[in-house]
């Protein structure tokens, strides 16, 4: 009798154990951890602006690269420092052309970037091409960028400008080792000194979506709202605004006056933080 009593003691306390795990599992949730996790703050946004701009950086490099081999007229200087070798082969009517940039090599707009962009395209078509890239060992401004994808190039979109419509899905590495997964769309249509042949004047504006992921734990969709203004000469955005979502909860960054620094201005709930981009 005593023995079945203990049984039946172990088996409700086992039942018990069990009864509790699944309450845990199935309820149980910290309010505060949850509305911090909800939050859109400034840390996490500055996290999310580098990768998202690091990337972009290094898709203009393929920008450039292509129009100044295929779309400038009569190319008086390069954008590309002589530190970056440029390496172009073809094969059955496709181009090939690899940027290595070495151990480091600063760019003439002061931009400080190592290893190699490999990119391939085919023959025009219908003033289009499709270029397939990659990334090797790439490093922009101490951010690492790994990854590829396809750019849609046009040698005139709707307004009669260059417009080139690149697919993201690159990961960047921050300098303090944090990882961000960045995908989406990214519109870039040269707006000044199309065919000049000088790369001082050439200036950009940059569209689209992405969805930015990064390792710390929280995910970013971020929107184009006002063209972000890209200038060859300056390795920043110097304006333009972007709209933030996290977990319904909104805010906007914006990129400045047209002034090349980094600063940029979260928005919050009627509320501003200065971000000092890295």
């Amino acid at each position: 009798m005593r023995s079945h009593v203990m049984k039946l003691a172990m088996v409700s306390l086992v039942f018990a154990t069990l009864l509790a795990s699944c309450s845990e599992d199935d309820g149980a949730t910290d309010p505060v951890q949850d509305e911090q996790s909800a939050q859109l703050t400034a840390e996490d946004s500055q996290l999310s602006a580098e990768a998202d701009e690091a990337s972009d950086m290094a898709l203009d490099m393929i920008d450039i690269a292509y129009a100044e081999r295929e779309e400038w007229a009569a190319q008086q200087e390069s954008f590309f420092s002589d530190c970056v070798t440029v390496i172009v082969s073809s094969e059955n009517d496709v181009t090939f052309v690899t940027l290595d940039f070495g151990l480091g090599c600063e760019l003439r707009n002061g931009a400080i970037i190592s290893g190699k962009i490999n990119f391939s395209y085919g023959p025009l078509v219908a003033e289009t091409r499709s270029i397939t890239y990659q990334f090797e060992d790439f490093v922009y401004n101490d951010k690492t960028v790994a990854g590829g994808g396809s750019i849609f190039r046009e040698r005139g979109n709707l307004n009669g400008n260059p417009q080139s419509t690149a697919n993201k899905d690159l990961e960047v590495t921050l300098s303090d080792g944090i990882i961000a997964q960045v995908r989406g769309t990214r519109v870039l249509e040269w707006i000044e000194g199309v065919g000049s042949g000088v790369w001082r004047d050439n200036v950009y504006l940059i569209t689209g979506n992405r969805n930015v992921e990064v390792s710390t734990g929280f995910t970013h969709q971020a929107e184009v709202i006002v063209p972000l203004r890209k200038e060859a000469s300056c390795p920043f955005i110097v304006s333009g605004e972007v709209s933030l979502l996290r977990n319904q909860k909104e805010g906007t960054l914006n990129f400045g006056d047209g002034t090349c620094d980094r600063r940029a201005t979260l928005s919050v709930n009627g509320e501003d933080f200065v971000i000092i981009l890295r």
